[in-house]
């Protein structure tokens, strides 16, 4: 008996310590590491830009470059003397008013983080992430290495990060947090980035993981230096070792100015670029995912109009679109700087979370259809999958027959919401439904209406 159950010890044993080994301080192996299973079925998540820059909340609304339009960057468009905000800073606060001055006006005075955590619960997301700290470095927690800039001891006077981790994790959601690699206001950070990485970011970041334990870790402002000069591996080594968030946290792509796409649990694109490149077309094989704002803005901008912010149809549409080519969607709001959702993003998110009630099964948990067209955006018609369904998406309603390819046989096709009955025709490896016939008291939601062929066969 003992030389059988020798081998068999051995075996157990070398079994344990394969998975008790750490991951090295290295991207050949830290990019082994399995993204958790609880992100790649999430597919939907609220990103929140909200700090000091959503007091003067100005932007150029209607400029050619989608950067340009970014409200969250006013500091920096200050210090490099763009016309358009300093022409604008100087007619509305006069030349003696700094960005830092502004720090006192955000004062978050009517931020109900409950209230906040519900609508997100409603909007359908899964998942929250929140700008602890931008790149003009103010601190939405009172960060013993930002001590005399953060929502602590300036504005509001609060644990603005801590208050909403609380209630979006007792809404049952995942919380997650946005950290800036830069500063663009610290000295240290263009002076000596290797004590700017020992002092200031590796301390940070763990102490932001520890204390709040975040199942995100959404890593920028990558661009100026080397993964290797800011010793990002030895960072995730930690985080993927040895912190309280080890199993469960996730992080993207932006650990140096040349990561991007190429290390961490999953990819990034922001408003459909990477960098100045356009992503619309990649097809991805790795883990993505998809930022961008209601409107052009991340921070909130006040003169942004309803022509600036998508329908609540082109935002569904938009999830749809990710989705169906295995990405997910980090929709992002910009709150006030009274800590105040606008009432037309609050309304956004409730119209997803309305479609989402009829049609989440088609969107969570799911894959892209490896049959899918190319031109799924060109025919409004998009393709989601699981083991023993495909969901077609038309983001119009159908006017004709849809016909979908390389299906031979199917058990039944139904739409989803609604009771009314759906024929099909299978011949030659392709199925073909014909909608029902309905009227506006008979549509089970307002845009984009999935039909579900269950148990489908190539």
């Amino acid at each position: 008996m003992k030389r059988y159950l020798m081998p068999c010890v051995l075996i157990a044993c070398a079994a344990l310590a394969l998975r008790a080994e750490p991951y090295k301080a290295e991207w050949e192996s830290l990019d082994k590491r399995p993204i958790p299973q609880w992100w790649q079925e999430a597919k939907f998540g609220i990103f929140i830009h909200w700090g000091v820059y959503s007091v003067p909340a100005y932007a150029p609304t209607d400029a050619a470059n989608v950067y340009a339009k970014y409200s969250e960057h006013y500091d920096n468009r200050m210090r490099s003397n763009n016309a358009a905000f300093t022409n604008f800073h100087a007619r509305t606060y006069g030349t003696n008013v700094t960005y830092a001055d502004f720090a006192t006006q955000f004062r978050a005075e009517h931020f109900d983080p409950v209230q906040w955590a519900d609508l997100f619960k409603k909007s359908g997301a899964r998942y929250v992430v929140l700008t602890s700290k931008h790149h003009d470095g103010f601190a939405l927690w009172p960060s013993a290495y930002s001590p005399r800039w953060n929502a602590q001891v300036l504005g509001p006077h609060r644990d603005l990060a801590g208050e909403l981790t609380a209630a979006v994790k007792q809404a049952g959601l995942r919380m997650g947090f946005y950290y800036s690699l830069l500063e663009w206001g610290n000295p240290l950070y263009k002076e000596n980035i290797g004590r700017w990485v020992a002092e200031m970011n590796l301390p940070q970041m763990k102490e932001l993981v520890t204390r709040y334990e975040p199942d995100i870790v959404w890593a920028d402002g990558e661009w100026d230096y080397s993964d290797e000069e800011l010793r990002s591996v030895d960072f995730l080594a930690w985080l993927y070792n040895e912190s309280p968030v080890k199993e469960s946290v996730v992080v993207n792509d932006r650990w140096g100015k040349k990561t991007r796409g190429k290390h961490g649990d999953h990819y990034t694109t922001e408003y459909d670029l990477v960098h100045s490149g356009s992503s619309l077309d990649t097809q991805f094989t790795h883990p993505w995912e998809e930022c961008r704002g209601i409107g052009g803005s991340f921070g909130f901008n006040r003169f942004e109009t309803t022509a600036h912010y998508m329908t609540s149809a082109q935002c569904v549409e938009t999830l749809i679109e990710k989705v169906s080519r295995g990405g997910n969607l980090l929709l992002n709001i910009g709150p006030q700087a009274d800590g105040l959702i606008p009432v037309i993003m609050e309304e956004r998110l409730l119209d997803m979370g309305r479609w989402l009630s009829v049609n989440g099964e088609a969107i969570y948990g799911t894959t892209a259809w490896r049959h899918r067209p190319k031109n799924m955006r060109e025919t409004k018609v998009y393709f989601t999958q699981k083991p023993d369904a495909l969901y077609v998406i038309c983001a119009r309603w159908p006017q004709a027959p849809l016909v979908v390819n390389h299906i031979a046989k199917a058990d039944s096709v139904s739409l989803l919401g609604s009771p009314l009955p759906v024929t099909f025709t299978c011949s030659d490896g392709v199925l073909t439904i014909k909608p029902p016939v309905v009227n506006p008291g008979t549509l089970p939601c307002e845009y984009a209406w999935t039909f579900k062929i269950a148990r489908p066969q190539e």
